[in-house]
Parts: C-alpha cells; sequence; structure tokens
C-alpha cells in the first residue's frame, strides 16, 4: 500500500482560475472541501439539494473567506430531472469545469424509491452521479487538469448487487442498500476510468473515501440506534478536515493514482492519502460494464467517445 507521506490540506496549493463542482456541499465532509478548496482560490460551484441552507453555509464560509467565489445552484441526485436541470443552469454560468467531486450521498434509509422507480440509496448515491458525470464530461475535458472524483467507502466490499431488482422488491436492509450503493461507485469509477483511457480524454477518474468520520449519514437511524451508534463509533471518527484531505489531495494534485482507493490511512495513525488496490467484487470488469449499461439505459444519458489524440 503506498501513500503521501505528510499530506494533508494545510498542503493544497493555489487553486485560483480552476473551477470545482462539489455535491452535498452544504453539510459535513462537502462543506469542509468546499471551504478548503475556496480558502486556496478555487471557484467552487455548491450543488445542493436544499438552496435555503446552501445559502446559509455560503455566507458562513464568506465571512471567514471574504474573497471565497462561491456559487449555490440546486441538485437533487434523487432526480435525474433536476440532475439535467443542473447541467443545464450551470452551462449558463461556467465555460468549463475543471474538476467534480461527487461527494453527496444518503445512507440507511428507510426504503424508498425515486421518481424514476429506483431504491433511494442507488438512485442518489451512483445513479445521480453518474448521470451528473457524463453530462458534465464535454465540460471537464476543457478543463485544467480536469478530474472526476467520487467519493465511496470501504464498505463497497460488503455491496451485493443485483441489476434485476434496483428497486429492492425482493430484499431491503438500509445498511445492504447503502454497501451496495457504495459498491456501484467504485465499479463506475474504475469503469469510467477505463472508457476514458481509451479514448484518449485528458479526464481522469479517481475513487477516494474519507474513513470513519463525523457526517449525517447516521441522521436517519431511529434515535436510540443513531445515539448507540455516536457512542461504539464516535471515538474512530476522523475529524472533517482529515477525513477531507483525499478528496481534496485527487482533486488538486495531477499525479494522484488512478485504479486505486485513496483513503486517510489507518485509524490511530497521522492521516495522510493512502493509495489502496480494489478488491472482490470491484475487480468483476464485466458488473462494471453490465451496471455502465444499465445506467445509461436508466438515465437516458450516454458517454460520446472523444477522438483519440
Amino acid at each position: 500500500m503506498h501513500r503521501a507521506p505528510g499530506w494533508t490540506a494545510a498542503d493544497l496549493t493555489d487553486q485560483s482560475g480552476r473551477t470545482f463542482v462539489v455535491t452535498g456541499a452544504s453539510s459535513g465532509l462537502g462543506t469542509a472541501i468546499t471551504r478548503h478548496l475556496a480558502a486556496r482560490g478555487g471557484r467552487v460551484v455548491m450543488a445542493v439539494r436544499d438552496t435555503a441552507k446552501g445559502a446559509r453555509v455560503r455566507a458562513e464560509l464568506l465571512h471567514a473567506h471574504p474573497r471565497a467565489d462561491l456559487v449555490v445552484h440546486r441538485l437533487d441526485l434523487l432526480d435525474l430531472d433536476s440532475v439535467h436541470a443542473f447541467v443545464e443552469g450551470l452551462g449558463r454560468d461556467v465555460d468549463t469545469v475543471d474538476a467534480l467531486v461527487n461527494n453527496a450521498g444518503i445512507g440507511t434509509v428507510p426504503r424508498r424509491l425515486s421518481p424514476q422507480g429506483v431504491e433511494s440509496q442507488f438512485a442518489t448515491n451512483h445513479l445521480g452521479h453518474f448521470g451528473l458525470t457524463v453530462r458534465l464530461l464535454p465540460t471537464l475535458t476543457a478543463g485544467r487538469n480536469p478530474v472526476v472524483v467520487t467519493v465511496s467507502s470501504g464498505l463497497y466490499r460488503l455491496g451485493r448487487l443485483d441489476l434485476t431488482d434496483l428497486a429492492a422488491e425482493r430484499r431491503y436492509s438500509a445498511a445492504g442498500a447503502y454497501a451496495t450503493s457504495k459498491l456501484a461507485n467504485v465499479l463506475f469509477g474504475l469503469e469510467l476510468d477505463r472508457r476514458l483511457r481509451a479514448t484518449g480524454s485528458p479526464v481522469r477518474s479517481l475513487l477516494t473515501h474519507p474513513g470513519m468520520t463525523r457526517t449525517d449519514l447516521s441522521r436517519d437511524l431511529p434515535p436510540l440506534a443513531r445515539r448507540i451508534e455516536t457512542v461504539l463509533a464516535g471515538p474512530l471518527r476522523r475529524p472533517l478536515d482529515e477525513a477531507a484531505a483525499p478528496m481534496l489531495f485527487a482533486a488538486t494534485v495531477p499525479t494522484a493514482p488512478t485504479g486505486r482507493h485513496i483513503g486517510p490511512g489507518r485509524r490511530f495513525r497521522r492521516a495522510e492519502p493512502t493509495f489502496a488496490p480494489l478488491r472482490g467484487r470491484a475487480t468483476d470488469r464485466q458488473l462494471a460494464a453490465d451496471l455502465w449499461a444499465r445506467s445509461e439505459e436508466i438515465t437516458g444519458v450516454r458517454l460520446m467517445p472523444t477522438p483519440l489524440r
């Protein structure tokens, strides 16, 4: 396992002239990522479901960093119509996007369906980001050191992807559906990398994870379960600035490796970007190709080939 020794968010270089899109920018990890990028001169499009909350977070960030360039746009990843509307609206504000950080996610929620009839965690965590990424690729292609950063989780190893039951009608557990959505993130990130390389695209696809950290993913747990989870997992959670470092590294360091899971390293050690190989079902190329095809079918979005340079 390789790493970037000693690299922290404090090592982030000047990002002036670069435009970032960060999904889920109004809370937790997304806010931490946004804060660091804006503090280093990057323009950040805050893609958020609740624009009123996004505006409040933007105001707080501007209070700390008055020269920050922050724009709030509505994006509900659960609804593919919202994804398409976001891309259309973004095109009126920016000419290029240099980095897309697919950070937003939901977890531990009761079974419910997206407007397109897909289980909500899979729809939000994977399908919404799939549609967003593929729609933005032409804009990213013109960017400076363009990159797609997809935030997954080590729980991908527990995911079981059944492409014949994306509504989870036959079986559902909140934890299982979350793990499956994270497996989909990893399969998507790796397949995207393969397809971009095959067409000679300048865009890179990187996979990251924050380790255990203080996010809002447990907000939908019942109160007692949430308290138990806080007591048991609390001591293992990293501060947000440490957890955000792998995403910041991937989004800004041109030598960050593709085909690896970039995380903060082992808990109880100093956090630094660590590059772990992907294992298990994540290495199933046929499953990745089948997921891609099914995702294109549901979203109606297809990757247009880029001519070889």
